[in-house]
């Protein structure tokens, strides 16, 4: 289930985008970007729309996808 990016608390967002970009294997390019500089490129992704926040009920579990696995 895809939710709207806008209809989460924003400590709770950016603590989501914190984990997700702090995650290993993440990969930002050939240069060391700071951990509010991959925040703040998570939500221009979002505000894009290239990126979602996705709810799996079968896992309990909250993830970013590519917007492109999802048909909206």
């Amino acid at each position: 289930m895809i939710i709207p990016w806008q209809d989460i608390n924003p400590d709770t967002l950016n603590r989501l985008l914190e984990e997700f970009a702090s995650r290993d294997g993440t990969d930002y390019g050939a240069y060391e970007t700071s951990l509010e500089d991959k925040v703040a490129q998570l939500k221009l992704q979002l505000e894009q729309k290239r990126i979602l926040v996705v709810y799996s009920e079968l896992h309990e579990s909250v993830n970013i996808v590519p917007s492109e696995k999802f048909n909206t």
